[in-house]
């Protein structure tokens, strides 16, 4: 019998998995008329179905049917990946018992491990490692899960992976961006605060330049900037041509422009056009900025790396 969906019997048990009717789901299992595996045109299997939406029964029904725990859509995920980003332990766990590979890859590299730091689901996490998950592992696109688990501001799985001795530096995604970088872009200063604790280094800049400080300024987190100021950041031009008060200035954030101020930032330091702070803050129209850059004027910076 073709695993496709061809026939009612095959849509029944696609439905009965979404919405948990076991009794329906048996019924037409125990048919004959259906391919327990049968699926539709992305891939999707009932065992998917059923992992996603969290029926532990229709699962386990599944599973002594003779489901495929190693059946993946066309994007690569399978019903691991499913029953982790959606939080459900317990299928989880059956799932593994069951067979299914830990680390099987979707076709962008990422793994259910990913999808535990992406989604903050510790206990899956903490499974899946006592399983063998590769910690190190990373995407097409070079992030990992600590890189996730930072972009998503999730403190506990970063304290898990490092506890597993992850490289708090590296790898770092195609771009240069490392966990820290993330955590500064994203707004998170609790995982800042972590990283920096556990070694990651503040200064660490994009490939293109741009630091984790130039970064939290551009976005105006201020209290990130705060927590990265403690740690002598590089406060002058770099490579990108900008600093981090030039940021700062240029999209209006205030708090952050005094905070950056106060530690020593240059309000009349030159970046790669030759303009200074002020000068971006009048051409945005932010009058407030300017008023306070100009109060603060010192000397006339040349691109110097002054730091604190």
């Amino acid at each position: 019998m073709s695993r496709k969906i061809e026939s009612p019997n095959d849509a029944l048990l696609h439905r009965s998995a979404i919405s948990g009717d076991i009794l329906a789901l048996q019924r037409v299992l125990d048919s004959g008329r259906v391919h327990v595996d049968c699926c539709d045109q992305d891939g999707t299997t009932p065992l998917m179905l059923a992992a996603s939406n969290g029926h532990l029964e229709c699962v386990r029904a599944l599973l002594e049917d003779g489901a495929d725990v190693k059946a993946q859509r066309n994007t690569g995920t399978h019903a691991l990946f499913f029953a982790v980003q959606n939080g459900h332990d317990d299928i989880a766990s059956l799932l593994v018992e069951a067979g299914a590979p830990i680390d099987l890859e979707s076709h962008d590299g990422g793994t259910p491990l990913f999808s535990a730091a992406q989604c903050g689901h510790l206990g899956l996490a903490e499974l899946l490692i006592s399983k063998g998950a590769q910690v190190e592992k990373t995407m097409k696109d070079g992030a990992s899960p600590l890189f996730v688990a930072a972009q998503n501001g999730h403190l506990a799985i970063i304290k898990l992976l490092l506890d597993k001795g992850v490289q708090i530096d590296r790898p770092r995604n195609t771009d240069g961006a490392s966990p820290l970088w993330i955590a500064c872009q994203t707004g998170f200063t609790k995982v800042v605060r972590e990283l920096i604790r556990r070694g990651a280094d503040p200064d660490r800049a994009k490939d293109d330049g741009a630091t984790p400080l130039f970064k939290a300024s551009h976005k105006g987190h201020l209290d990130v900037v705060e927590e990265l100021l403690l740690h002598r950041p590089r406060l002058g031009l770099l490579q990108n041509g900008e600093s981090a008060l030039h940021a700062a200035s240029l999209f209006g954030h205030l708090s952050v422009v005094k905070a950056l101020v106060q530690r020593g930032a240059v309000t009349t330091l030159c970046n790669k056009s030759g303009e200074t702070p002020i000068d971006l803050a009048r051409q945005m129209g932010y009058d407030h900025i300017v008023d306070f850059l100009v109060a603060h004027k010192g000397p006339r910076g040349q691109g110097e790396s002054n730091r604190f």
